[in-house]
Formats: structure tokens, C-alpha cells, sequence
């Protein structure tokens, strides 16, 4: 089954989790076995990406040991096309639509799109859209973020996506944010448009999962809170449990 076609099916009955690798984080060897722990906790899939400097050897030996210790779908969050290994089921083919660089809107995927046809690679076409605070992500790939109070500017972004074809929106508040993007926000967005709402950055405690996915949230990504947790199992436990509570 295509990983896009497994994302729709699991909507259709549960909102998902999916946790995120940094590849720069931790060896490929210790990678698996957070992997590893995180289909042990019933996340869905597992996200490999977020670092600035990492070379594609890296990845591809995280993505390697990654795929040996699970069975859930292991997708690629890059971000570059320098980054691209064949290993993983899907790549998230991604627009960062609100940079001020060029090259984060479309010059990356020009150069990317090429290589993701040569290793028949599934792509998910996924409109990024960087939310205030951004931290990280908002300052190294300029964007204008989406101060967070404004949720009519997400949705005419997320519109602007869907219309445009791509299959997903993802609103990103950034690694380590202080809090997730506002529910009123995620809420309002949801309702304006019929593809998968991803939302991450934020996310840390059980109350904030559940939270999240009731405003509309399909598919919550936390990363920091699994980089940070001396108990990966129990944390991811609980954040799935939340989300899966929430309502479809």
C-alpha cells in the first residue's frame, strides 16, 4: 500500500501520530531503536529529517537501521534534495510556501524531483507553512512566519495549497516551540480545506496531543519531546492515547 493511500485509510477511523528522527540526533544504530520504540507505543509512522547540516549518508544509514527495527511506513522530512536516499517508503515532497528564499519554495524540489523519479520514491506533495514562533526552521529558511494570531492568513496559505494540488498541509510552530499553534487556528484552517492537516512543534505533554487533534489536527509530528524524554515508550504512550481519543 502506497503511504499516502495508508495515511487517508487511518483517517478515516483515527487521527495519527507520527514521530520525527532528526538523523543528527543520535548514531543510525540508536535511531532503529527509538524507531523501534515508538511502533512498540502505536505511532503510525516514523519521519526522518529536521537537521540543517546533515549529509546524505547519514540519512540513508538512519533510514537503513531504521527500516530494520519497524514495519510502520518511514517517510522523509528533508531538507534538501542533497538528502534524498531511496531506503524510505515515501518522501514528503514539501513547499516551505511562506519563505522569503526562493530556493525553499521550489528551488530544492526542482533539483530533488529528478532524483525522487530515478529511485521511484512515492512523493506526498505537503505545503509547509511556518508558524510563529518558527524558531529554527523560520529563521534558517526565512520565512514570513504566521503570527499566531492571525488564522485567516494560514487558511488563505492552506487554500492557496489546495488548490494548487498539493495532497497536505503542515502547520510547523517549530522545533522546541514554547507551545503548539493555537487551536483556534488549527481549527479554523481545518475547516477551510478537505486534505490532511499535519500539525507539529510544541507538543509535549498528553493534554497538548489531545488538545491539538480535537481542534483538527489529522496528523500530529512531535520530535523534541522523544530527542528530550529519558522514557521514549511511556511518553509516546501517552501522547498516542491522547490523540487517539480525540475526536475524527
Amino acid at each position: 500500500m502506497k503511504v499516502m493511500d495508508y495515511i487517508l485509510k487511518k483517517l478515516e477511523s483515527e487521527k495519527i501520530h507520527m514521530g520525527l528522527i532528526d538523523p543528527d540526533e543520535q548514531s543510525p544504530e540508536d535511531a532503529g531503536k527509538i524507531a523501534s520504540l515508538l511502533e512498540d507505543s502505536s505511532s503510525d509512522a516514523v519521519m526522518v529529517g529536521g537537521s540543517t547540516g546533515v549529509g546524505v549518508e547519514v540519512v540513508d544509514e538512519t533510514v537503513k537501521h531504521i527500516k530494520e527495527n519497524v514495519s510502520i511506513p518511514v517517510v522523509l522530512f528533508p531538507t534538501s534534495a542533497g538528502t534524498i536516499t531511496p531506503r524510505a517508503d515515501a518522501i514528503y515532497f514539501m513547499s516551505m510556501l511562506n519563505s522569503l528564499d526562493r530556493q525553499k519554495v521550489i528551488g530544492e524540489q526542482v533539483k530533488g524531483a529528478p532524483i525522487v523519479r530515478e529511485i521511484n520514491l512515492e512523493p506526498i506533495s505537503m505545503a509547509y507553512l511556518v508558524v510563529e514562533p518558527g524558531m529554527t526552521v523560520g529563521r534558517v529558511g526565512e520565512a514570513e512566519v504566521i503570527p499566531r494570531d492571525e488564522p485567516g492568513l494560514a487558511i488563505s496559505y492552506s487554500l492557496a495549497a489546495q488548490y494548487l494540488g498539493m495532497r497536505t498541509v503542515y502547520l510547523e510552530a517549530g522545533s522546541g516551540a514554547p507551545s503548539p499553534i493555537p487551536s483556534k487556528m488549527i481549527r479554523e484552517v481545518k475547516e477551510a480545506i478537505n486534505i490532511p492537516l499535519f500539525v507539529g512543534g510544541g507538543v509535549r505533554t498528553k493534554e497538548q496531543a489531545y488538545e491539538v487533534a480535537n481542534a483538527g489536527a489529522d496528523v500530529i509530528v512531535t520530535g523534541t519531546v522523544i530527542e528530550e524524554s529519558d522514557d521514549i515508550k511511556s511518553k509516546v504512550e501517552g501522547l498516542v492515547s491522547a490523540i487517539k481519543q480525540s475526536k475524527v
